[in-house]
């Protein structure tokens, strides 16, 4: 996380916890008042996120992890030929783990 992405995101929070409206002007004067030098774009995309997004749910939601991102392969290139192959996609084999046993089995559990 840059500088000006860390201010803009602090002042975003001052700003919506003392429930003043958070626009780009006002997290660039935060930002300036706290001696920071920040990209001029800054404010205005978290001002612009603010708009869309509400703050209270960004912030009940930071551990919920949300869909995976997903990963893109390259696919290898021919080298003599000149012409690309494409491999087939992978078949994932499911392997079955064996259970463990529980506390009851052996005669004993940790409370008694």
């Amino acid at each position: 996380m840059s500088l000006g992405e860390l201010a803009c995101t602090y002042a975003s929070l001052i700003l919506h916890d003392d429930g003043i409206a958070v626009t780009a002007e006002k997290i660039a004067a935060l930002v300036k008042a706290a001696n920071l030098a920040v990209e001029s774009y800054w404010p205005s995309l978290f001002a612009k996120l603010v708009e869309k997004r509400n703050i209270e749910d960004l912030i009940m939601n930071v551990g919920s992890g949300g869909g995976g991102a997903a990963v893109a392969l390259a696919a290898p290139s021919g080298g003599g030929g000149g012409a690309a192959t494409a491999s087939a996609p992978a078949v994932e084999e499911k392997k079955e783990e064996p259970k463990e046993e529980s506390d009851d089995d052996m005669g004993f559990s940790l409370f008694d």
